[in-house]
């Protein structure tokens, strides 16, 4: 078979096609998967350079989120079959621990043998390509919004990094519970496709500071008051967006974080989190019923992905560049 394929950690280009990679065969409990779409995250990146701490086995075929059909199974599966549509939660909850896409192999390829506690069943009118969307990037925003961050109707809610994966997903999902959504974006080509989808106030933080722009639109807040800013911050970047993050919320006010893109290890202003009563809320990656919660969104039409561009396999390292380099508005997919 075809894949995209990793013999050592390495930098941009480092991805080669290998148009004979063994064809996987499945163990009793395993099914084939046919690939028929695959998304990029950036836990992608992560793997092709390379974790501290954490042993990739090589070669390494990448490759987290993905969906498609199955082509085979193996010969204690009876609950799945032949020609099935089906989604791939890549996370492990009944074996050793691990991720499908990092060490397994993953979805960067025509085939992929899945253990059969990883599919999700799809929908017929899900399509791949909005399937592959949903676990990485739009189960950790949902867990993060929804069911730890509580966001309710009628919230001032600010997303930093809204033209994402997770950012686009939030914009969608606070406007689904009528939140009022600031978005921020770094030119006005997103802020315009942030407004499509919904998005009600645009800051470009790379032409002015979003703490300032906050506070001219909703207020500086203040300890004794609760009306001024904004209730709830959506910040997965870190780094020096973390302190302002603190100051645009009003007392009482929410941070929710699932990740740290510009930095885990930001300078700190303890003084915000107690004298203004800030809850900061951390999300981790998302539950079997965040994805079929999802589908149903999708299912509904109360949730459309948001795709940037779709390539071959063959161009799977212009795929990672356009993620590296922060060009893309919503995901990238990859086809086989």
């Amino acid at each position: 078979m075809k894949a995209a394929v990793i013999d050592e950690h390495g930098g941009p280009g480092s991805i080669r096609i290998d148009d004979n990679f063994p064809d996987p065969e499945p163990g009793p409990e395993d099914v084939i998967v046919r690939v028929g779409a695959t998304t990029l995250n950036y836990h992608d990146i992560f793997t092709r350079k390379g974790m501290p701490g954490i042993k990739v086995p090589m070669p390494c075929i990448m490759g987290l989120d993905f969906s498609g059909e199955i082509a085979d199974v193996g010969s204690d599966i009876t609950d799945w079959k032949i020609g099935q549509r089906v989604m791939i939660d890549p996370v492990d909850r009944v074996g050793p621990g691990g991720l499908i896409g990092e060490m397994w192999h993953g979805g960067l390829a025509e085939y992929c043998k899945v253990p059969s506690h990883h599919l999700v069943a799809l929908p017929d009118n899900v399509t791949y390509e909005h399937a592959a969307c949903l676990p990485v990037a739009y189960g950790t925003a949902l867990r993060m919004m929804y069911t730890i961050g509580e966001v309710q109707k009628g919230d001032k809610v600010l997303i930093l990094g809204a033209s994402g994966g997770v950012g686009t997903c939030a914009v969608q999902l606070a406007k689904r519970v009528g939140c009022e959504v600031i978005a921020c974006a770094s030119n006005q080509e997103k802020l315009d496709r942030l407004a499509e989808i919904g998005a009600d106030h645009l800051i470009n933080y790379v032409e002015e500071d979003f703490m300032k722009a906050v506070w001219t639109k909703f207020g500086k807040p203040h300890r004794r008051r609760w009306n001024d800013g904004v209730d709830v911050v959506i910040n997965f970047t870190g780094g020096d967006t973390w302190v302002p993050s603190l100051r645009v919320l009003h007392r009482g006010g929410k941070v929710l974080t699932c990740g740290a893109t510009a930095g885990y290890d930001p300078v700190e202003d303890l003084r915000f989190i107690w004298s203004y009563e800030l809850k900061v809320l951390g999300a981790n990656g998302w539950m079997r019923e965040d994805l079929t919660t999802l589908i149903e969104f999708l299912d509904d039409g109360s949730l459309k992905p948001v795709i940037d561009t779709a390539l071959p396999l063959e161009e799977v390292n212009e795929a990672f560049r356009l993620l590296e380099d922060r060009v893309v508005f919503g995901k990238v997919v990859v086809n086989p």
